[in-house]
């Protein structure tokens, strides 16, 4: 796919606190949905939107994160020795080529409007992706290449949408909405995790973001909001005012794996659209439910 959108941020530092342990070593976005960690999901996806250059804004864990990126000799050798090619297969699908990969680091949690400010002097004067790996998107066309095509349309900038129920607006960014046609909304403003009461619609942004550089300025200006951290809803509520921003629905699946049983919904919808595994899951799980 040829697009104007080439470069993508991914913000990976967060502590990953709701799993631990199992985030105490292992960064959270290196946890597996099925066999596969978070983070190449992400990556795959912008890549089937025609992302060639990835800036990861880090914390602890780069080290690993870098490396599961990156080739490993000894297992490749050890692979082709064994003769196992399908493995040989699965580790080259994860590398990123050389010189396609950036690594800055994130030195406080001070929120994602900080995190993509990190990336500022590599993100450069030109449109960039903002993929959150916590957010897991199924779709065909996959997730950020239905906000490209539609960037593609619109210009301006572009976030991902979904509905969420009343009671849980206070989770996420919500926007307001000038007008819709044919799944594209003009957007009005927006608003970090109102109340429900105050909520301005159940449209809630979901971690896909095609944004103009002009956010850059915006955020390295802009002082702490919700929960004292630096956040990119409020640069953006500013940017409606003033630029032309769109949102998309999203069509597909959506998990949101921050929380544990986000993170299993997915690993159980993931592994039910494997042939190899859905039979013999779905028989598990038939007799694990109990009877109505």
């Amino acid at each position: 796919m040829a697009t104007s959108v080439r470069k993508a941020v991914l913000p990976v530092a967060g502590m990953g606190t709701r799993f631990l342990p199992a985030s105490k070593a292992v960064p959270k976005v290196l946890l597996p949905v099925v066999d596969k960690p978070l983070i190449q999901y992400a990556v795959e996806e912008a890549q089937a939107a025609g992302i060639h250059e990835f800036i990861f804004v880090t914390g602890r864990g780069e080290a690993a994160i870098k490396d599961h990126f990156e080739r490993d000799d000894a297992l490749d050798a050890y692979l082709a020795a064994r003769g196992d090619d399908a493995a040989l297969a699965a580790t080259a699908g994860a590398l990123l080529e050389s010189g396609t990969a950036a690594f800055v680091r994130q030195e406080k949690p001070l929120g994602l409007g900080h995190a993509v400010l990190c990336a500022r002097d590599l993100i450069g004067d030109e449109p960039f992706a903002v993929l959150l790996p916590d957010e897991l998107l199924l779709g065909d066309p996959p997730g950020l290449a239905q906000l490209v095509d539609v960037h593609g349309k619109t210009g301006g900038s572009v976030v991902a949408l979904a509905e969420v129920p009343q009671s849980e607006t206070g989770r996420y960014g919500i926007v307001e909405v000038a007008a819709e046609e044919e799944r594209i909304v003009t957007l009005s403003g927006m608003v970090e995790k109102p109340a429900p009461a105050e909520a301005p619609s159940r449209l809630a942004l979901i971690g896909r973001y095609v944004l103009q550089p002009t956010i850059l300025a915006r955020l390295a200006a802009q002082g702490p909001g919700a929960g004292g951290e630096i956040q990119l809803t409020d640069a953006m509520a500013a940017m409606v005012r003033e630029e032309p921003f769109h949102g998309v629905r999203f069509t597909g699946q959506r998990f949101d794996c921050g929380s544990p049983a986000g993170y299993l919904q997915a690993t159980i919808g993931c592994a039910l659209q494997r042939p190899e595994l859905r039979q013999d899951l779905l028989s598990f799980l038939r007799e694990a439910m109990p009877p109505s």
